[in-house]
């Protein structure tokens, strides 16, 4: 395969999992209405767990349990952790902003593996983080009241919960190297059992199961969630690191546009500016030299 089809097809597969994942957001926000968000991130993980233990066994993959406690860890904080603050941030909070919130992951997987790694950072990744910081409180518009800062923060929440799931995650593949699918599905499973007595304990609506419901459940569980990852996959095997991690960049930009065409979500010209220096400081530290370790 020549250098140029192999580039094509790579970002062919890359530009596919942005938009796989950036309409996932969409399907998130259109289904609120029929399912409570715990309820939701239950459903979505176990059934998307399953799944992938199915496609494992399919191609022949080890379906053993890698340590479990680590396993447990990660599908509490990048699992449930991750995606009940984002689920419960869509009740009252627009795509775009909640999604933007989300990927500030980058951001905290720079200063948790600081603190859990010794990773320190580089001069470079404080200029991301600055950047950041400021478009943030651009973002935020506190000078308006804090009215509009709880599905902000929950954002923030589910970001943050990820960077500490990517950061045990990375110490997992080091220490113990699992396979990549199985590992997954058993920490979405992990993730998807431990918010099960959640969704019963904590009200919230019935699920109502019409068709918009089976339609989004539908589309987050076998395309967002199975097909997602694995043409997330063929992109890690296919594009340098260095470019795949744009993609930070690209499912939030792209969830906006969305959000903006189907939802009528238009943001003012302040949540732009804003928006544009906290994607600057992704972009930043998304390309910044690794870290080196403390000591």
């Amino acid at each position: 395969m020549s250098r140029s089809s192999f580039d094509r097809a790579g970002l062919a597969l890359m530009f596919s999992t942005i938009l796989v994942w950036a309409g996932s957001w969409i399907a998130m926000k259109l289904i609120v209405p029929y399912i409570g968000p715990f309820d939701f991130v239950a459903l979505r993980y176990v059934t998307g767990a399953l799944v992938l233990f199915a496609l494992a066994a399919a191609t022949r993959r080890p379906l053993a349990l890698p340590p479990w406690k680590l396993t447990l860890l990660i599908g509490l904080t990048q699992t449930a952790g991750f995606q009940g603050f984002v689920q419960t941030a869509l009740v009252s909070g627009g795509v775009g902003k909640v999604s933007l919130m989300a990927y500030t992951m980058p951001f905290w997987v720079v200063l948790f593996a600081w603190g859990l790694l010794g990773e320190r950072p580089t001069a470079r990744h404080g200029i991301g983080i600055g950047l950041a910081a400021i478009g943030l409180v651009l973002f935020i518009e506190p000078w308006h009241g804090v009215g509009e800062m709880r599905p902000v923060l929950l954002g923030l929440g589910s970001g943050l919960c990820w960077g500490v799931g990517t950061v045990l995650s990375k110490r997992m593949f080091e220490r113990h190297a699992p396979d990549v699918m199985t590992f997954t599905a058993w920490q979405m499973l992990f993730g998807g059992l431990v918010m099960t007595p959640v969704a019963w304990l904590v009200p919230q609506i019935a699920p109502q199961w019409g068709w918009q419901l089976w339609t989004g459940m539908t589309y987050i569980v076998l395309i967002a969630t199975a097909a997602g990852w694995l043409l997330w996959l063929q992109v890690v095997r296919r594009v340098p690191a260095s470019i795949a991690g744009l993609s930070s960049l690209g499912v939030p930009v792209v969830a906006m546009l969305m959000a903006w065409a189907v939802l009528s979500e238009r943001p003012s010209p302040v949540e732009l500016g804003g928006m544009a220096l906290i994607l600057a400081g992704i972009f930043v530290v998304s390309r910044a030299a690794p870290t080196a370790r403390a000591g």
